[in-house]
């Protein structure tokens, strides 16, 4: 079967992990039990214990964070929480606080066992902060009504509730909030075979006829992403749709995502981009973030924050102390002459 793709653009970012507007059919994907999450093993089996025991002891569970990059299933893992211990789950984030009264609205209006899910803890305003201190510890808060002399100080219990904050960076955790969670659970990249897992399971919800070796077609440029997996697999099913018959074998899958500018490693046109620049323009490095930005016109904190993370751990770039350089291995990668390493004396 011969098919060509070749007359797709593409100007979206397929590979970000950050949540586009199309994500948002997400949800149905997700899994409910922790018997239907995928990958994440150690975590799963230690998370398995602690809510068995909260169970048994009739408790709510212990305060839980979730750190890791983004895409990798923080907010899915909390609501398979929630489902495991037959609790409701009350969803906000950082940056939506924007007032005392934001929180204390949130934390009053729980029943006893229910979970206040924030996302992004991290950007919660430190000021704000403080009011989950005795929340977390002592399941009260102290409210000041009035200013001044008349000024009145209200003790309000709570229920027993379980905060599950949710962080791409936990190094910007304060300390103070940091210890007060007593479960610690970070997230890692996934294999492969377990993306590949994911992709034949949203297949199935989605009634998309997918081989094992498309998914892992897919699996293999997703970045170990779930989240870039699933998009990779709604934009396969497309071209599969519309060009091929419908199903997503390896060479639909291939094609499609070449298409889209994805290769065989994941990285998308301005991975390649960037990369390619700092060699032509600089001599594979060092040079700044800035400076780099202003070359391929795009944001430095997109660079920084979309890019560059998955570029290093795939070990085509490095970070010194005079800036950014490619590695050999980025060279092999676009097919060009590796020039040893003369270039970090520029």
């Amino acid at each position: 079967m011969s098919i060509n793709f070749s007359e797709q653009a593409n100007d979206e970012i397929i590979t970000t992990t950050a949540s586009l507007p199309e994500d948002n059919a997400e949800g149905s994907l997700r899994p409910k039990t922790i018997s239907e999450y995928i990958g994440q093993e150690k975590a799963k089996e230690n998370l398995s214990i602690f809510i068995n025991a909260a169970k048994l002891r009739g408790e709510s569970l212990d305060h839980v964070l979730l750190h890791g990059p983004p895409g990798l299933g923080k907010t899915t893992l909390a609501a398979v929480i929630a489902n495991e211990m037959g609790v409701n789950m009350r969803i906000t984030s950082g940056p939506a606080i924007e007032k005392p009264g934001d929180l204390v609205a949130m934390l009053t209006n729980l029943n006893e066992g229910d979970i206040l899910f924030v996302d992004e803890i991290h950007r919660l305003n430190r000021a704000y902060e403080e009011i989950l201190y005795p929340a977390m510890e002592d399941f009260a808060i102290d409210i000041i009504l009035g200013k001044g002399p008349s000024a009145n100080s209200i003790h309000l219990d709570l229920p027993r509730f379980t905060l599950i904050g949710a962080t791409t960076r936990s190094g910007q955790l304060t300390a103070p909030l940091r210890d007060r969670f007593g479960v610690s659970l970070r997230l890692e990249l996934y294999t492969p075979e377990e993306l590949q897992r994911i992709v034949v399971r949203s297949a199935g919800i989605l009634n998309v006829q997918i081989e094992p070796a498309g998914a892992y077609e897919i699996a293999s440029r997703s970045r170990g992403t779930p989240r870039i997996a699933n998009r990779m697999l709604r934009r396969v099913r497309d071209f599969a749709q519309v060009r091929a018959d419908g199903v997503i074998t390896q060479e639909v899958a291939d094609k499609a995502l070449s298409a889209l500018e994805v290769d065989k490693l994941g990285l998308d046109a301005l991975d390649r981009r960037m990369l390619s620049s700092i060699i032509e323009y600089y001599g594979g490095g060092p040079v700044g973030l800035e400076t780099l930005a202003a070359t391929i016109n795009e944001e430095a904190v997109t660079l920084e924050d979309v890019y560059e993370p998955y570029l290093l751990q795939r070990g085509f770039l490095t970070r010194t102390p005079r800036g950014r350089c490619v590695t050999q291995k980025a060279y092999q990668h676009l097919g060009l002459e590796y020039l040893g390493q003369q270039q970090l004396d520029i």
